[in-house]
């Protein structure tokens, strides 16, 4: 395993869940971090408490001009950028097709999908002229497979799982590498998010089984930057030891 000291990571959704610990993490293994996320109080909080933090970047990844306007000023200081966590995303309501709200599935889409995609297309001339990088980026078990009332959140992240392949092979020749960590159930504000804010309905999900944390997931992505230039870890898929798939748990773990 390679040492990551003194390269640069950047991580969107930096202030909360796996992003968060993902950047506790890093920083605690010596890159640099340029920490991104919506909520600005945070981020100054990060770059207080975390080592190693030299920029901040507050946006939301799915407004296109925001991405574009706040990755274009990053200083060249903070630069070359070894590492793309892309982080970012959310889950909006669990309804069939038939009752979902259509403002849910727009979230959705614009942040999981086309935020991702943002995010990327404008930091790809950096891992272009560096000829070496890695990119990777946080998708799910539901990009792998469907499951009931999850259509449009399965959808947003199977395109996660698509356009990471193709991802891979146009920038083959660069020799950047692209790899996808797919968690199953991990106890963060995902489901709290999901059912808008019904803390009962959130604790349920996690209900008599032992879920994976936010650190699991940034133990693993330390693991997939960390080995050697000539290995990519392309698709992980990592799940609590209580659940088979994403619609079989064993709820009596506990």
């Amino acid at each position: 395993m390679k040492k990551i000291n003194n390269t640069t990571t950047l991580i969107t959704g930096a202030t909360s869940g796996i992003g968060f610990a993902t950047a506790k993490l890093l920083s605690q293994n010596g890159s640099k971090l340029i920490l991104c996320g919506r909520r600005h109080k945070i981020l100054n909080e990060m770059k207080k408490k975390l080592k190693n933090v030299i920029f901040t970047l507050c946006f939301d990844v799915s407004n296109k001009e925001e991405v574009e306007k706040s990755l274009n000023s990053i200083p060249d200081s903070c630069k070359p950028i070894d590492f793309l966590i892309n982080n970012a995303g959310n889950a909006h309501g669990l309804d069939n097709v038939i009752n979902a709200k259509l403002n849910d599935w727009d979230k959705m889409i614009d942040t999981n999908l086309k935020g991702l995609i943002y995010v990327t297309k404008f930091l790809i001339p950096n891992f272009i002229k560096q000829k070496k990088g890695t990119i990777i980026n946080i998708g799910s078990i539901a990009g792998l497979e469907v499951y009931p009332k999850g259509s449009v959140y399965c959808a947003s992240k199977h395109g996660v799982d698509a356009f990471s392949k193709g991802l891979r092979i146009d920038l083959n020749s660069f020799g950047v590498r692209v790899g996808t960590i797919n968690p199953g159930m991990v106890n963060t504000e995902f489901s709290k998010i999901r059912f808008k804010g019904d803390i009962k309905k959130a604790k349920k999900v996690y209900e008599g089984i032992i879920p994976l944390v936010a650190k699991d997931i940034a133990n693993a992505i330390l693991f997939m930057i960390s080995v050697p230039e000539h290995v990519t870890i392309a698709d992980l898929t990592i799940l609590p030891t209580a659940q088979a798939n994403s619609s079989i748990v064993n709820r009596k773990t506990i």
